[in-house]
């Protein structure tokens, strides 16, 4: 594939306004404000273009597998792009945001040929998100096994992400189906929360809520998941309008939808780290390396680094549209755009899978 230039030096200021006139510092570093800064980037690489509505990254040795949200994983190795078909036990949803989403390959992916996968369904009781072991059958898949079903689905917020953390669980966001918003502060339904699972679909014994999924809840529509080299979980959340969210996850916490966003405080909820305040970022996939956090943008077009030891944020890669995954790897990071999801203004050879070097968008 050929290279798209990103210019070489980037100016980058936003300034995002106060959350109230008489507190000009609630939105500033964990309020989500950017400082004035000149970041260098190189061309970033193109491995594979014409993607239709790509959803998640998933990377075996070289090998990349890719979601689409119509419901086909493309496989690219050394150059080549093929698109594998998903036998699904349930048509997939054509609603706004639906489809196939988050997937992930099992650790043990080269001796199984498993993998999970979220996706979203309509049957004649409804529509709703499962989440499901897959296994690769020659150059196809084939859903094997449901791990959970029926997770609330509506017109929006899905949720979707699907990662494995370093305690070797099976983590998923939720979202709050958009017109129940109230069931994300609901403990007994799986509606806005993040959940832990293990691989054969039981609940771990250490879940902090007894015979529960819920690892954590009060969310509104997270969309990434990542840890931290020592373990510390990270979730990036869409808010309402504006007020999206960069979280440090703990077990058992209430993370305030719908009683509370952006910098507001209430007894018992968690305040995010960072949000975007009067801005709007639309964070998708997260990545996390060297105590910084890489967000996917859909609405802000860009990836967003946010520094965690110094509380700082700024956009590292604009200019190629919409952002949905991100994936850190050795010495580069991958993404992928989603200008084709109905929302962007795709080129004819979008949505693409790109590859930057590190050093390039951390370089001054």
């Amino acid at each position: 594939m050929g290279k798209i230039l990103i210019p070489v030096w980037l100016m980058l200021l936003s300034l995002v306004a106060a959350c109230s006139n008489d507190n000009s510092e609630s939105s500033q570093s964990p309020g989500g404000s950017d400082e004035e800064t000149f970041v260098q980037t190189e061309a970033a690489e193109v491995l594979a273009e014409q993607l239709n509505v790509p959803w998640s990254i998933a990377k075996n040795g070289e090998t990349f597998f890719l979601s689409e949200r119509p419901g086909a994983i493309v496989k690219v190795e050394t150059g080549q792009m093929t698109r594998q078909d998903v036998r699904l036990n349930k048509p997939l949803s054509n609603a706004p945001e639906a489809g196939l989403l988050g997937f992930v390959l099992s650790p043990d992916f080269n001796e199984t040929s498993r993998a999970y996968a979220y996706y979203t369904y309509q049957d004649a009781t409804g529509q709703f998100n499962r989440i499901v072991e897959l296994l690769a059958e020659g150059e196809g898949w084939t859903e094997a096994k449901v791990l959970l079903d029926k997770l609330p689905s509506g017109q929006v917020h899905h949720g979707g992400r699907l990662k494995i953390g370093p305690d070797n669980k099976l983590y998923a966001t939720t979202g709050d189906a958009s017109s129940e918003p109230e069931i994300a502060q609901n403990v007994e339904s799986l509606g806005g929360k993040i959940l832990r699972l293990n691989f054969d679909g039981t609940v771990p014994e250490d879940n902090p809520f007894k015979d529960s999924f819920v690892y954590s809840y009060g969310h509104r529509n997270p969309q990434g998941l990542g840890w931290k080299e020592g373990g510390t979980m990270y979730a990036s959340e869409h808010g309402p309008s504006a007020q999206d969210e960069i979280n440090q996850i703990q077990a058992g916490k209430n993370y305030g939808w719908p009683f509370i966003k952006g910098d507001e405080e209430r007894e018992g909820m968690e305040t995010p780290i960072f949000n975007s305040g009067d801005s709007t970022w639309a964070p998708s996939g997260i990545a996390i390396s060297n105590d910084k956090l890489y967000a996917a943008s859909l609405r802000g077009q860009a990836i967003r680094v946010f520094n965690l030891k110094e509380n700082e944020t700024n956009e590292v890669v604009s200019g190629l549209g919409r952002i949905r995954d991100v994936m850190i790897d050795g010495d580069y990071m991958y993404f992928i755009s989603n200008n084709t999801d109905g929302r962007g203004t795709p080129d004819e050879t979008d949505d693409k899978l790109y590859r930057i070097p590190l050093s390039a968008i951390n370089g001054k």
